[in-house]
Parts: C-alpha cells; structure tokens; sequence
C-alpha cells in the first residue's frame, strides 16, 4: 500500500509543466471544434501556440458571472460541454444557477485522488453527508470513494439523530461533509450518550475551516484535512497528512491572477484562482472561480510535487456601487495598466459627510504630477472622480482586494 495515489503526485515539477502543455493544444483545438461557447470565445487562438504559461495568459478568462449569463441564452451549459447532453451521465444544478454536466467516466470529479491523501483504504465505509439532491457534492464524493474501493452510506444533510445512529451501528471509517455538520452530529452523539470511535479520516469541505473547530475536531481521535472543490472543475486542490497548504490536483493547471484581470501574479502575491480543466466533456479553459488564494514555495513535505496554494482567502468579485454607478476591479487594473510607474493598487471607498469618496492608493514613486495623471485616468475609465494617495512599495497589504469598501451601514 503506497502513501500517494499514483506516480503523477511525485514526478519532477517540470516533468509535470512539459506533460500539461504537450496535451493542451489538442484540448484548446478540441473545445474549440465541439463546444460552441468555446468556438466563439477563443476564435481567434491558434491551439498550436499555447505551450507555455505565458502564451496561456493570454487567453481569455472565463468567469462564473459570465457562464450564468451564457447559460441563459443558451441552455443548459451555455455551450461549453463538448459532449452531447443526451451523452451524459447526469446533471446537476448549483447556485446561480448554474447546470453542471457529469460525464459517464469513473471518478469524474477526480476526488478519489484527495480521500487517499487522507489515508482512506480499500474497503473502509464512508460516511457521506454531502447533499444528494440537485447539487452533485454527494455523487462527487460517493463516486470518488467507489473508485478507492469503498462502500458509502449515502447520509447527506439532516436528520442528525438518525446520522449518529448510523455511525454508532455502521462504524465508518471516513466521514465526508462540511465540518460544521460534523461537529452538530459529534455534540448530538454526545447528547445522546453514544460513542462514535469509528471515525479516522474526516474530509471536510464546503464552508471555511476554522483552526479552532480543526482542533476540536482532531482532539476527539479523527484526522481532519480540508478539500478544494468544485461543481464545475471538481478537485482543484487538497490536504495531505503534511498539512502545509493544499496541493494542486494533478488533470487540471492552475493560475493565479490579478483579480479583475487575465494576468498572473508574482509567486506568493495574492490573486484570484483560474483554473484550466482537462476534462473532455467540459473542457473549462481559463475558468475564473471567483477565489482568492497565493502560491506557497517550494514542495509539500508528504513528497508530493505539485504547486501548493493557500486555502480559501476571500472571494475575488469586489465590484461595489459608488455614487450610483458600479466600479469594478478590472476597471481598477485599467487605471493601473496607464501608468507604468504603478507596482499595486487599490482603491478604498469611504463616506464622509454622508458623501462617497474614492482614495486609489497607488505603490509608486512620484509626485503631485503623477498623482494627478493618475486621477485623470480614473475619471476616464470608471466615469467618477477620485483621489489618488501615492504609498511606498510593499506598505499595501497581500491580501488579493483591488477594492476595499469600507463604508459603514449605519
């Protein structure tokens, strides 16, 4: 029995790189030639050029917000799967709403990767309650366990009394959920006066991970790792047993990249997560996922090779309404783009005297001249005036936000 799931986890990083954009081109060309909303998107990419990052970067990136819009028009994927829908296994529907495809391959979601970074086995019963009904987060953990070898109780969400009885019957090994419904079925347990020993690995995802619940949590004998994961891309990035970040899945690429724009950030900077899927059936190129995260140095302790990112560190959509008019971060990175003389930016929205004011703090060594230059452009491209605060390079906090609103509701 071996500690990683397969041989990819552990090859050389540019082993990895050459691998991924030796197979890109044919999946841009294929996207392009059976997916319609692809066709249009990327008309003018040649497949045959993208075979590095920087040649990558200069695609177009695809936002949620936009794929619900397309969707709308052109139902029910918007027309980004290249697979006929009669060809499908299932379909599911998640906020927004967004329709999300499930092909017939085993495993499509590729999660089966993440429960065996959590030390899940052959054999072993897991203890599902992630939802089954419309949202595919049940079938994307069931059909991952499936592909291990192991049988699942098909829990979802509720009837609490009922879970712990269960478990206490059952003895899972392997919980999957949202770890808040963990802790409310361990506290019900203890109501109760019944003992869930059972539980070793507990995969947790869905909701932000508080230290303090992880602690909580572990203190009662489980190992607790956190997944990142969605219904459009499934498994973007998991924990190992190492903990120190959580390492990029081996089928898709990942960028990291300025919110509101298309281009990567330096290593460690924060940014918004763009994800490239080499999924045939839903050939997600470029595809915005509205979350922030930065990229971790080096390699994962556990001998997994892959990139590592942070975890979930806000959501990257910081558009806001001033004055009446919406300003939004890839206005922001316009004003930025004019001026060369910029290395960060971002703009803080206040209220003074019941009035909206806008202060663009700029990272930048100038003067008075400059600071008005740069006022100009922001009256050009977001239509209203603002104030322009020249800041000393690295004095903006890494935290992703172009936009900080700090107006108070009161």
């Amino acid at each position: 029995m071996t500690e990683h799931y397969d041989d990819l986890e552990t090859r050389a990083p540019e082993s990895r790189e050459r691998a991924h954009f030796a197979v890109l081109p044919s999946l841009i060309r294929h996207a392009k030639e059976r997916a319609p909303g692809f066709t249009e998107l990327l008309k003018s990419v040649d497949p045959d050029s993208v075979t590095d990052r920087a040649a990558l970067a200069k695609l177009p990136v695809l936002r949620k917000g936009e794929l619900i819009e397309r969707q709308k028009s052109s139902l029910p994927f918007g027309g980004f799967t290249a697979t006929p829908t009669g060809d499908l296994l299932r379909v599911f529907a998640s906020p927004g709403p967004i329709y999300d495809p499930e092909g017939k391959r085993s495993d499509y979601w590729r999660l089966a990767r993440a429960l065996w970074a959590a030390g899940l086995r052959k054999g072993e019963l897991v203890h599902n309650c992630f939802a089954y009904h419309m949202t595919p987060a049940g079938a994307m953990l069931e059909t991952a366990a499936h592909a291990i070898g192991c049988p699942v109780f098909p829990g979802g969400v509720g009837n609490t009394e009922l879970q712990v009885k269960a478990m206490q019957y059952l003895k899972p090994v392997c919980y999957t959920g949202t770890p808040s419904f963990l802790k409310i079925i361990l506290d019900k347990a203890k109501e109760l006066g019944v003992e869930i020993a059972s539980l070793k690995h507990c995969v947790v995802s869905g909701e932000y991970l508080p230290p303090s619940l992880r602690a909580e949590l572990e203190g009662r004998g489980m190992r607790v790792v956190n997944v990142y994961a969605s219904a459009d891309l499934g498994l973007i990035a998991y924990e190992s047993k190492a903990k120190e970040g959580l390492i990029v899945e081996e089928k898709i690429l990942v960028e990291i990249v300025r919110p509101g724009t298309g281009d990567p950030v330096k290593e460690g900077e924060v940014g918004e997560v763009v994800v490239t899927s080499f999924n045939d059936d839903y050939p997600l190129i470029r595809f915005g996922t509205g979350d922030l995260s930065a990229v971790l140095p080096g390699v994962s302790p556990c001998g997994r090779t892959n990139m590592r990112i942070k975890g979930w560190m806000g959501r990257a959509d910081q558009t806001t309404k001033v004055r009446g008019m919406f300003v939004h971060p890839a206005q922001i990175a316009e004003v930025v783009k004019r001026h060369r003389e910029i290395t960060r930016a971002r703009l803080v929205v206040d209220r003074q005297d019941q009035n909206d004011v806008m202060t663009l703090k700029c990272e930048a060594a100038g003067d008075a001249a400059l600071a008005a230059r740069i006022a100009e452009s922001i009256q050009a491209v977001c239509k209203l005036s603002g104030k322009v605060e020249l800041v000393a390079p690295g004095s903006l906090l890494n935290d992703g936000k172009v936009i900080d609103d700090i107006r108070k509701n009161d």
